[in-house]
């Protein structure tokens, strides 16, 4: 945790300021008074190799930027309510914000519900699909806001990790100096892969100013919304990297939690939310950068299983696994859609496959939020040649890509079916397709029961739907009413 804060004064200050009942909590840069309606975060001066606290000055400016790098995830202040002065008083008192001299600072903060923190919630069970969207959300929109760095050499600034984590291994205890250099080979040989990838996200603009430390410890659920919080203000290079390598720290934290399907969930929204798919071939890597940095910081604090258990899941996230091609078809409420769902974590590399769903690309295409609903003329028959159109050149693309793909459509028409499947025979990956079948009435009760749901379809779509004349089906097909568990494993395992 590092030492405690010299200045037991202002400690004892901040802690009657908080009110009675407040305690104190010590991080390894700073001490946190906790109170009822009041939250100070106290810098220690320390002076390392990536942070200088030294004076009251350097103090006041840390907290000034701490406040406006995290603004940006918290506009609304639900954490963040200011900085606070601390002055001397007379002879030997202090005040917040007075006239005298500048004794210290701190970060003024509302306090929050410890249990509603995505680490202590990931614990009890499967995450929300609601709060996971809130998150990709949440994300992009700190990624569209954030600086560009006009620095164009994303594998080189890549390439300074894996330095630092290579001697951090060894340093840590974690590895010994050849299984150091072993598992940084790999390392090397995946970044070399990716490196001309790395540099042309740079070169668009990919590179920016990023949250830095985007764990589950630093995103809280407040009034059922999350809330990002505790950017890495004090090393600006550290934190202005890829946006991919930003959300790849929360999607490797998902992983590592056995939350595998919040984890493919939030890559996907993620991607539906920014359109930045072109990358996620390199996503593994990153997110294997990630569990890697955990791994050794772990075992550095004197975590040897914690460590071994982020670097068994950084090698899993280097194995190569081949990209395969599903297609899930059937009528409106036959669960398309929550099979591709349950089905993407178990396809391709970590974090599993891209879900590309004809609703949600119909809805980019009218530059419409998933869940706005469109007219009739959204759905006339050249939108529907150009939705479908598009969804396989993107198939395409991500297979060519190295990454599994997951199409969620009707695919109706028996030229639709073949096209698909076309496309993994060009791409030379495995092909699967599925069609559900349900009975009418129990597709129009699903249809009626749908809550924030892309899909437009109503009981006046399914009942149309009936009169369709589906061809010769030659996917495989199989009783949607079962457990989506079971169709899952049932898809995967052939």
């Amino acid at each position: 945790m590092g030492p405690a804060y010299a200045d037991e004064q202002v400690v004892g200050f901040l802690l009657a300021m908080a009110g009675e009942g407040a305690r104190r909590v010590a991080t390894h840069a700073s001490e946190v008074i906790i109170g009822r309606h009041d939250v100070f975060k106290l810098k220690k001066p320390l002076t390392t190799a990536y942070l200088d606290f030294s004076s009251p000055e350097r103090r006041l400016a840390c907290c000034e930027r701490e406040l406006a790098i995290n603004r940006r995830s918290d506009p609304q202040g639900r954490i963040y309510r200011g900085v606070r002065r601390i002055t001397r008083s007379g002879e030997d008192g202090l005040a917040f914000d007075g006239e005298g001299p500048l004794v210290d600072a701190v970060v003024w903060m509302h306090p929050f519900d410890e249990a509603g923190l995505l680490d202590r919630l990931a614990q009890e069970g499967p995450l929300s699909g609601a709060l996971v969207d809130g998150l990709a959300t949440a994300i992009a929109r700190l990624h569209a806001a954030a600086e560009i760095c006009p620095d164009a050499a994303g594998a080189a600034r890549m390439g300074r990790v894996l330095a630092v984590n290579r001697r951090a291994f060894v340093d840590s205890g974690l590895l010994d100096a050849t299984g150091a250099e072993a598992l940084d080979a790999v390392f090397r040989a995946a970044l070399a892969r990716h490196a001309g990838l790395l540099d042309s996200r740079a070169a668009s603009g990919r590179v920016r100013r990023c949250h830095g430390d985007l764990h589950l410890s630093n995103i809280c659920r407040i009034d059922g919304e999350p809330v990002i919080f505790d950017a890495l203000e004090f090393d600006e290079d550290l934190a202005t990297t890829d946006v991919l390598y930003d959300v790849a720290f929360a999607v490797m934290d998902l992983a590592h939690r056995g939350q595998a399907v919040a984890a493919n969930r939030l890559m996907n929204r993620w991607c539906d939310a920014t359109g930045d798919e072109a990358g996620l071939a390199v996503l593994p890597l990153l997110m294997a950068v990630r569990a890697a940095v955990r791994a050794h910081v772990a075992a550095a604090a004197g975590d040897q299983a914690k460590g071994d258990q982020y670097l068994s899941l950084a090698r899993s996230a280097l194995a190569p696994v081949p990209p395969r091609l599903v297609a899930v078809g059937g009528l409106s409420g036959s669960g398309k859609s929550s099979l591709a769902g349950a089905m993407a974590p178990r396809l391709g590399a970590l974090p599993g496959a891209r879900i590309l769903s004809s609703d949600r690309i119909r809805k980019q295409m009218f530059g419409v939020g998933a869940l706005e609903r469109l007219g009739p003329e959204a759905y006339r028959p050249e939108v529907s040649t150009a939705v479908y159109g598009a969804m396989r050149q993107r198939a395409a693309a991500l297979l060519a890509s190295g990454v599994a793909v997951v199409v969620d459509a009707v695919h109706v028409r028996p030229a639709e079916r073949e096209a698909i499947g076309a496309v993994a025979t060009a791409a030379g990956v495995p092909f699967d397709g599925v069609w559900l079948d349900l009975p009418a009435d129990r597709l129009a009760a699903r249809v009626a029961a749908r809550q924030g749901d892309p899909s437009d379809a109503t009981v006046e779509t399914v009942a149309a739907q009936q009169a369709y004349d589906l061809g010769v089906i030659t996917w495989r097909r199989l009783d949607a009413g079962q457990r989506l568990d079971d169709l899952a494993e049932l898809v995967h395992r052939t």
